[in-house]
């Protein structure tokens, strides 16, 4: 729920009219960033942005193409122009920290063609410490069917970039590409940069609502265009006006660790829908899903079976007596004995396999004080999962159960989805169609209180804000892969996703696998320390215990940080980092006075301080701590971990290793 404290300096500061052609520009609240709107003599209207002085952003256009009309970018003139001064705070009910400042300058630029139709269109810009958003608004009523936008990012300085590739057959699920700026492809969003004085500029986008998501099509050297997710229908986005576009945004920090600490995104969206949602609960789960990643167990009936109701009790058991809050139960339903990934019309979301017995697994954790998490996986067919999705959703609701992991398992462009006349069309998971799904499904599960988790989703681009039981989704190479991959994910891969995938939000990553070993004895590229640092770095409300019981049975001391850890917070703060390398956050427990910090590495072993200027003076503390240990190697030592304490005060900084693959994790708790 949104608490509002108001410390607007002036709500609106100006109303002007301007002549057509005249520039138009408005500052962040400390100066430094500069956006600014003109036109050319053509009449394109074009965009810019500098920082402390110098260009960031060179001249960039604006515009659309559209299916139905002649293309909105020419004879174009500024009309009016209008600002305002925003300070405010808002309460997150759940997140990285409790409150939420939001402090901005906005200028909103009206637009109006001075030849043929004389169509209408606003840019608003919202330029804050952090960053800058600016979204489109269409004012005339009517029909809108945009074949392309023609927004451009024209990037001054040279940078080094890390992306993953769009329209891939495998969704996000990519490792992270390290270029320079001018050999990027076609790059989907969150895109991180680093200039070579150091500053880092990641391009995303905000409130992706009815709107096919933004991919970045370089044109050369530094420019890049945008690129909308396709459409079976043709145009890729079909609206009508007036309504505004998703806000294209630009986080701009000193360093990797400046853009973790953002809000931009989160601030660029609408203030919570749902009204009261403290039926939201933040949750350490347990789940029926790494064996089958193992080969251990199945989706699937049979002799191996994962979702059996003689299993569920037995984890039920094991997440009561760990101190665990859930449970997720997959291959419960009917459905995953056909060949469910060619087309998903095999699922029963109501229907167990006669080896569970759903009402009584739901009577029993009830009793145990173990939520469930229900699971469904649609195979990408929206158009069977919405027929049942209701009654699914209501059948939960019965049994008390409170959230749901949904799937989408599809290559890219294989979503069936109802088309307008009834027929069956395929679309992209990050399509139109695509986030009305989404919508559709999280709007529904809040009638009946149900979370959600998707997975195989669209991107997030802060919606939670709007939408508080969006809790977390994948969107990015999971845990998984370090059970089958080929290859696994690197020892960099966390460390890169600190600073990519991790700015749109909370990732189900799905860590603690204390076994380090995946199909097969596939070895992990990790230490055992970096798998509780995980839990720290990579932030979900929803974070699981991913292991298998057995396994941490034969760590304690790991199994004891897992247990400790909490998954909603106060306060966070990233400390330092570089994208790839290395990353340290610390967050201070939101249900008590704890502080946890975690560190996770790269490839590499290095050297760390950690300042905990974050303390308070006047106290002091014990910092418990789990690190790698003087030999440890993912490859060569990767169990080799200590457990130390060592006492502390604000005015102290430790001095830590992270191995190769490696990390630590703290616990620190006033004396």
């Amino acid at each position: 729920m949104m608490t509002m404290k108001t410390l607007m300096t002036a709500a609106l500061l100006a109303i002007t009219t301007a002549a057509a052609g005249a520039p138009v520009s408005v500052a962040s609240p400390d100066g430094r960033l500069v956006a600014s709107l003109d036109t050319d003599n053509d009449g394109r209207a074009l965009w810019s942005l500098m920082r402390d002085g110098h260009p960031l952003v060179a001249a960039s256009r604006l515009g659309f193409i559209l299916a139905d009309a002649p293309k909105l970018e020419r004879h174009l003139g500024v009309t009016g122009s209008e600002r305002r001064s925003i300070d405010t705070s808002w309460q997150q009910p759940w997140g990285e920290r409790r409150l939420v400042r939001d402090h901005h300058n906005e200028l909103r630029v009206h637009l109006a063609e001075s030849a043929g139709t004389h169509r209408r269109i606003d840019v608003i810009f919202r330029v804050s410490d952090d960053g800058i958003g600016f979204r489109y608004e269409f004012r005339d009523a009517g029909s809108v069917r945009i074949a392309e936008e023609l927004t451009e990012f024209n990037i001054v300085p040279a940078a080094t970039a890390w992306w993953i590739p769009a329209y891939d057959w495998n969704r996000e699920e990519q490792l992270y590409r390290t270029t320079p700026i001018a050999d990027v492809g076609t790059a989907q969003t969150p895109m991180t940069l680093r200039a070579a004085d150091g500053t880092h500029v990641a391009i995303h986008e905000a409130a992706l609502v009815d709107y096919a998501a933004m991919n970045l099509a370089h044109v050369d050297g530094g420019k890049f265009r945008v690129s909308l997710t396709p459409s079976n229908n043709g145009p890729k986005v079909v609206r009508t006006a007036p309504f505004a576009t998703p806000w294209r945004a630009l986080i701009v920090a000193d360093s990797a660790a400046g853009l973790a600490n953002s809000n931009l995104i989160l601030n660029l969206n609408e203030p919570n829908k749902l009204g009261d949602v403290s039926w939201v609960r933040p949750c350490k789960y347990m789940g029926i899903w790494w064996g089958m990643h193992l080969g251990l167990q199945s989706w699937a009936s049979g002799p191996i079976h994962g979702a059996t109701t003689a299993n569920a009790l037995k984890m039920i058991d094991f997440a009561h007596d760990n101190g665990f809050c859930g449970l997720l139960i997959e291959g419960w339903n009917i459905g995953w004995d056909a060949d469910w990934f060619a087309d998903g019309e095999s699922f029963d979301f109501t229907r167990p396999y006669p080896d569970f017995d759903l009402p009584r697994v739901a009577g029993y954790a009830r009793a145990h004080g173990i939520r469930l998490i229900g699971h469904h996986e649609t195979s990408g067919n929206i158009a069977h999962y919405e027929t049942q999705m209701a009654a699914a959703f209501d059948l939960y609701q019965r049994l008390g159960i409170d959230a749901v992991k949904t799937g989408y398992v599809a290559d890219a462009g294989g979503i069936k989805a109802r088309q307008a006349d009834g027929s069956i069309g395929y679309e992209w998971h990050e399509g139109q169609a695509m986030a009305r799904h989404h919508l559709y499904v999280v709007t529904e599960a809040a009638k009946r209180h149900i979370a959600v988790n998707a997975h195989e989703p669209i991107k997030d681009t802060g919606l939670r804000r709007t939408y508080p039981n969006m809790v977390s989704r994948e969107g990015a190479r999971g845990m998984e892969y370090n059970a089958w991959g080929a290859p696994p994910n690197p020892p960099q891969h966390e460390a890169t996703l600190a600073f990519t995938r991790m700015l749109a939000g909370p990732m189900d990553y799905t860590p603690g696998i204390v076994s380090l070993k995946g199909k097969n004895g596939q070895p992990i590229p990790s230490t055992l320390a970096k798998q509780l640092g995980l839990y720290i770095v990579l932030y979900s409300p929803l974070q699981m215990a991913a292991d298998l019981p057995e396994n941490y049975t034969a760590q304690p001391q790991a199994l004891r940080f897992i247990k400790l850890v909490p998954v909603d917070w106060e306060d966070s703060i990233a400390i330092g980092g570089e994208v790839g390398a290395f990353a340290i956050l610390a967050r201070r427990d939101r249900n008590g006075p704890d502080w946890y910090v975690g560190a996770i590495g790269g490839a590499s072993a290095r050297n760390v301080s950690v300042p905990l200027r974050f303390l308070d003076p006047a106290k002091r503390y014990v910092a418990e701590i789990w690190r790698d240990g003087d030999k440890a190697d993912w490859q060569g030592a990767p169990f080799d971990m200590v457990v130390e304490t060592r006492h502390v005060r604000a005015t102290d900084t430790l001095a830590l290793r992270i191995a190769a693959g490696g990390g630590f994790a703290i616990r620190i708790r006033a004396e």
